[in-house]
């Protein structure tokens, strides 16, 4: 058997990530989502957004706001390079995603993805909006994928 894009609603896409992701929660909505399969049986997913930052929504960029896998070897290659062809079918330019300064980024190289820099990090709590952290709060990688 080997591994299959398949596409997944956003419920079952969201309720895999609630299951299976190491660091965060489903995110608020998507745009669209897609899955990767051995055989009958989801090992992956990744669901694609607007971008969190409200500047770079530009109407041409989304962002991958989770992928989440049980570890199946080139699944997280294949899902990247799935929301990229989606989001180009869909007429953007450009696809962004983040990930943990503590993590290789060798299945985003492996899609072809280039690394922008360091971004972020830190608290999202503020004097005048308070919240509490459950997410990393460790310097962000930006990688993008472009036309």
């Amino acid at each position: 058997m080997s591994l299959q894009i398949v596409p997944i609603s956003q419920a079952e896409a969201f309720a895999f990530i609630g299951q299976h992701h190491r660091h965060h929660k489903p995110p608020a909505g998507t745009i669209f989502q897609v899955a990767v399969a051995l055989g009958d049986k989801i090992v992956g997913v990744v669901t694609v957004g607007r971008p969190v930052a409200r500047n770079l929504q530009d109407g041409w960029t989304l962002e991958v706001t989770r992928v989440c896998t049980t570890g199946e070897k080139n699944a997280c290659s294949m899902l990247y390079g799935a929301a990229w062809r989606c989001t180009r079918g869909l007429g953007y330019r450009k696809l962004i995603t983040y990930i943990l300064s503590s993590e290789t980024g060798m299945s985003l190289r492996g899609a072809g993805w280039t690394l922008i820099g360091e971004r972020g990090g830190g608290s999202w709590h503020r004097k005048s909006r308070p919240r509490v952290d459950t997410h990393p709060t460790q310097l962000k990688l930006l990688y993008q994928k472009t036309a």
